[in-house]
């Protein structure tokens, strides 16, 4: 019972441990749910107590469980911590001291931090030539991708107007308004129920996603598929911007596909709770802006086989 007890207590301490710092890695606004899961998890190579390879493998799934199961934004998450552990780990380890190990899977681990913070400018600059002087853009919810490429565009001293789907129930179209007014970008905040009438006024859509799926489609913010459809209707461009750790290993057909635990804020939530999240087919989207390249749905599972075998 009592070598029983300390490995609950091991547990538990591990799975609290991860959850606290990945709240104090998500205060900084720059980090995205995923970049601060990711951080977190190299936070805990640094400061392990495991003496193994395996010991430390075990370690890092108790966090990402731990993280999975806070309920927040669970696609980004689950892709960002297994893309970040393939990557750590994708050359062998050769060398037989845990200590020596431990080093290289630190300095791989601060190589890929490196990486992830330029993603953002990198898929800025790719997308920055298709907002020309003039555009006016229909975003939806808060992305800090989708941010950095519309303050890219201001930045180039382009005019642009932006309409901001609020995103309900938690309003967060709201917060990019408010990030958008600091830097002077025009905005403004229209009623989920009101894209179909302001679609005819946009020159273009761009959102981001919490997720890139093998087909191509993108799961996000509940809402985003509407305005994919309303798009198409439209004959206006639909565009995603998103950087590829948030590539992942799905291929939903429909928003039945999506599951629970990802769909729904919580475990007991069912077929007739309001879903968090949705599913948008390839079908609807024109590009993907991510920091491998503009790519077009179809090249989506391409470049996900790069990334994980």
């Amino acid at each position: 019972m009592e070598a029983s007890d300390t490995r609950s207590d091991t547990i538990s301490k591990i799975e609290d441990t991860a959850v606290e710092q990945f709240k104090l890695s998500l205060a900084d606004e720059e980090n995205s749910v995923a970049v601060a899961a990711i951080k977190t998890l190299l936070h805990l190579i640094k400061r392990t107590n495991a003496g193994t390879v395996a010991e430390l493998r075990d370690e890092i799934g108790l966090a990402i469980k731990a993280l999975t199961g806070m309920k927040q934004s669970v696609v980004s998450i689950s892709s960002g911590c297994d893309l970040f552990v393939r990557f750590i780990t994708l050359t062998s380890l050769d060398q037989t001291d845990f200590n020596e190990c431990k080093k290289l899977l630190l300095k791989r681990g601060d190589l890929y931090i490196q990486n992830v913070s330029k993603s953002r400018q990198k898929i800025a600059k790719l997308g920055n030539p298709f907002i020309t002087d003039g555009t006016t853009i229909l975003t939806h919810s808060i992305s800090k991708v989708v941010f950095q490429l519309l303050k890219a565009a201001a930045d180039a001293k382009k005019r642009i107007m932006v309409f901001i789907a609020e995103s309900g129930k938690d309003k967060s179209g709201w917060n990019l308004h408010k990030k958008l007014q600091q830097h002077e970008i025009p905005s403004k905040v229209i009623l989920d129920s009101a894209v179909g009438f302001i679609m005819e006024k946009v020159d273009l859509v761009v959102v981001g996603a919490e997720g890139v799926v093998e087909s191509g489609g993108i799961i996000n913010k509940v809402g985003t598929y509407q305005l994919a459809v309303l798009a198409k209707t439209t004959n206006k461009p639909f565009y995603v911007v998103a950087e590829s750790f948030k590539f992942v290993r799905l291929y939903p057909l429909n928003q039945q596909d999506l599951p629970n635990d990802e769909k729904y804020d919580d475990s007991t939530s069912g077929p007739d709770d309001h879903p968090t999240i949705d599913y948008t087919p390839p079908q609807y989207i024109s590009l993907l802006f991510t920091d491998l390249g503009v790519l077009t749905p179809s090249a989506v599972s391409d470049e996900l086989i790069k990334l994980y075998y």
